[in-house]
């Protein structure tokens, strides 16, 4: 058992810690408006990190095996709705006079996460491959998703946090505007890596 819960915890962090669309917009978001105004758009992702474990444990592989294009219009609505949120983070005026005031919300971090394909992709692979051996299997998912989940709180609120160490460098308003275009940037490409 001990052995199935470092495969388990080493899977999902690879998977989840990994930059993808939510790991690089709380980055961004911590770099532009700083952890206590990123709070919220955090909170969010890990709301829609829930319904993401609990769509991949309830059988959303089932629904998108016997509709591929449900899976394809989830996907496609999940880049437009991250493509809005990396156009916030990349247009942001700056520190000083927003007060943080357009940082991404609670329901931008929720639906971003909600309709990432990448999280869902992460939990497909992780409930087939490296799903803990509880002799019931109702326990197997719980444990396994609430691992998963704890994972994934570590994992953002670190991100969250390590994007708001640049915040000393967004004081220059050029390399503050550089930064949120590359991290708008490296959003969009995770984006395009993922849905293709």
């Amino acid at each position: 058992m001990v052995e199935s819960f470092i495969t388990l915890i080493t899977a999902t962090t690879l998977l989840l810690a990994s930059p993808g669309p939510a790991p690089i917009a709380l980055a961004a978001t911590g770099a532009t408006f700083g952890t206590q105004k990123g709070l919220p758009f955090l909170f969010g992702i890990l709301l829609g990190l829930c319904f993401a474990i609990l769509g991949a444990s309830v059988g959303l592989v089932t629904l998108f095996s016997q509709f591929p294009s449900l899976r394809t219009v989830f996907q496609f609505a999940g880049f437009g709705y991250m493509l809005y949120v990396a156009y916030k983070i990349g247009t942001a005026s700056g520190l000083a006079n927003e007060g943080g005031k357009n940082a991404p919300s609670f329901s931008d971090g929720f639906i971003l996460n909600l309709l990432n394909p990448k999280v869902y992709a992460a939990f497909f692979a992780i409930f087939t491959q490296f799903l803990l051996p509880f002799a019931d299997t109702y326990v197997s998912y719980l444990v396994t998703g609430f691992t998963c989940f704890m994972i994934g709180l570590i994992v953002d609120v670190l991100w969250l946090m390590c994007g708001s160490l640049l915040r000393s460098i967004f004081a220059n308003p050029v390399q503050a505007k550089v930064i949120r275009l590359v991290f708008a940037t490296s959003i969009v490409v995770s984006v395009i890596y993922a849905l293709f």
